[in-house]
């Protein structure tokens, strides 16, 4: 399947522009009029992170004329392993304005437009206009249905990625132009009409990635971006690619449009922007009502730990990360029961008895799975139960910063 391209071609390319793209344009498939197409096309990335950093800075090398950049972060030094767009003395700056001075080392003759505030339904609708595609590099799911839904009322066809650990996966979702391709094309809510479970899949904070990983899908992400503004190739609209980094396995898989979709389908559902935070969940209900009232800070946890010493308090410290996670960071006096094996119910037969008297404290990282976990210890019976608002991050910001974060 082929479409035509996205752009009409600029006027002319410059003595410099034409040395520049030298060889673009000894490709007969790219050419004179595929570069022109590529200077005339205006680009939106989502995001100056994992997948937008490669993006960024292919999207400026291949002579893109306009890209916007949304991003409100500023850099972290854990950023560095994986978002190769910024630099050591990036750290503590915008991301928009590091990825900016990165792209115009790459490419001063590429028009950087910076959008530093966080996408939600107020403003998607403002930024995407104008832009003839959106290559997405969001990395939660509430985003992605946003990106997803306005791209769609918007008639923007985007790209789409998303890395976890050592796997990734890619498609185009261009539904508004099934007609010219001759074929029903599918959005994003064909391939997932919901989201997963809250606190069923980790986000890469959580879970981790392969920083190189990265690099394989943006590419991907920015080839078939080429592909579109230019009209050449076979994009994969309609496909899902997947990648196994530690098999080196690439798949292809066919995505039909869903007859039944809440937004493209024959009778939608989903008519404008929606609440995505609600619709996606951060945590289940369960986990949400548990946590209520039963959230303790930091400071409150390190009061206890006193009393705990001084023989005054009784409690399990429980930490319901990964063991991996557990070797970089802990808070001292903790035991490690992975919030997998509360799910499973195999952690109930290691905490003390519900009439032990002995009150149950967990944390995670950030709070999500220790309030997943809470649900559970408080269907079991320990009604004073409590889980730790902020997690270890909290605790090593606030308590003790001499351990590393991650």
């Amino acid at each position: 399947m082929s479409l035509p391209p996205l752009v009409e071609p600029a006027a002319e390319l410059t003595i410099d522009e034409v040395r520049r793209y030298s060889r673009h344009l000894i490709i007969p498939d790219v050419g004179m009029d595929g570069q022109k197409r590529l200077k005339n096309a205006k680009v939106l990335v989502i995001g100056a992170g994992g997948l937008g950093s490669p993006a960024l800075l292919y999207l400026a090398a291949a002579g893109v004329g306009t890209i916007g950049i949304v991003e409100f972060d500023e850099v972290d030094e854990s950023n560095l392993q994986r978002q190769v767009i910024h630099g050591q003395s990036d750290i503590g700056r915008s991301k928009a304005q590091s990825a900016r001075e990165s792209v115009a080392e790459i490419n001063p003759l590429v028009d950087v437009v910076l959008h530093e505030e966080r996408l939600d339904n107020d403003n998607v609708m403002r930024i995407f206009e104008g832009y003839d595609l959106i290559v997405d590099g969001t990395d939660n799911f509430a985003t992605r249905y946003l990106v997803n839904d306005a791209a769609y009322f918007l008639k923007i066809p985007y790209v789409w990625g998303s890395i976890y650990r050592f796997d990734g996966q890619a498609s185009v979702f261009a539904p508004t132009l099934s007609d010219v391709a001759g074929e029903d094309l599918p959005c994003y809510r064909c391939l997932y009409p919901e989201p997963p479970p809250p606190g069923m899949v980790p986000s890469c904070a959580e879970g981790g990635v392969l920083g190189v990983l990265c690099a394989s899908i943006g590419s991907i992400q920015v080839n078939e971006a080429i592909k579109l503004l230019t009209g050449i190739g076979d994009p994969i609209a309609g496909k899902l690619v997947i990648y196994d980094a530690l098999e080196m396995d690439y798949r292809k898989l066919k995505v039909r449009k869903d007859p039944n979709c809440a937004l493209c389908g024959d009778h939608p559902t989903v008519t404008g922007l929606i609440d995505y935070e609600t619709f996606c969940g951060a945590v289940s209900e369960e986990a949400s009502e548990a946590a209520a009232g039963s959230t303790i800070s930091v400071t409150q946890l390190s009061h206890l730990l006193k009393e705990r010493e001084d023989g005054q308090k009784d409690f399990v410290l429980i930490d319901v990360r990964e063991p991996n996670e557990y070797d970089i960071n802990k808070i001292p006096g903790s035991v490690l029961i992975p919030k997998g094996e509360f799910l499973n119910g195999h952690a109930l037969g290691q905490l003390p008895g519900v009439d032990s008297g002995k009150q149950v404290v967990l944390y995670c990282k950030t709070g999500v799975r220790s309030a997943e976990a809470l649900a559970v210890v408080k269907g079991a019976g320990y009604a004073d139960a409590v889980h730790v608002g902020g997690g270890v991050s909290a605790w090593v910001d606030q308590i003790d910063p001499s351990q590393p974060a991650y």
